[in-house]
């Protein structure tokens, strides 16, 4: 068996706004509540036995607290982005890492997207689309004048180097 290799490059420098930890705990209290009506309506429809109807509200219990109060901090820690003078460069996951860096020389769009949840936050997400079908590059959950700077800032680079092609 080879050597271990370490990351493919050095961690993208930023990481996603701190508001992006509440956007995540409210859509993890979402499905905490909705597992937890579905759980309700089992044990309200369905004769369960006794042992399966205390393990399914704790079960509920245990995923509420991981989708609230781990999961979303987890998210922060490892969602990483980094603009430079020649790509965009962004890291995501924590069990399957996955790192992706666009050449500003493929850069064919930029898109800014504000959800409905995003908006109650202050938030936005970076869409850098290229021309390949793998080669889009998300950057989610920034502070919204933060994603506009940055979408502005890359379409006048890609902008740039179109320029200097022709």
């Amino acid at each position: 068996m080879g050597p271990v290799h370490p990351d493919p490059a050095r961690s993208p420098a930023w990481t996603p706004s701190r508001n992006a930890i509440g956007l995540w705990a409210v859509e993890g209290a979402v499905g905490t509540l909705v597992l937890a009506l579905l759980v309700t309506g089992l044990e309200v429809f369905l004769p369960l036995p006794t042992w399966l109807a205390v393990l399914l509200p704790v079960l509920v219990v245990v995923e509420g607290v991981v989708s609230i109060g781990v999961r979303p901090r987890l998210r922060y820690r490892v969602h990483r982005w980094e603009v430079t003078a020649e790509a965009v460069y962004t890291r995501t996951g924590w069990l399957s890492r996955t790192w992706t860096l666009v050449p500003v020389s493929r850069i064919q769009t930029v898109d800014v997207t504000r959800g409905a949840v995003q908006q109650l936050f202050g938030l936005a997400s970076v869409a850098v689309l290229t021309a390949s079908s793998q080669g889009t590059v998300r950057i989610p959950h920034l502070d919204a004048d933060v994603a506009a700077r940055v979408a502005d800032d890359l379409a006048h680079r890609a902008e740039l180097v179109r320029d200097e092609a022709t």
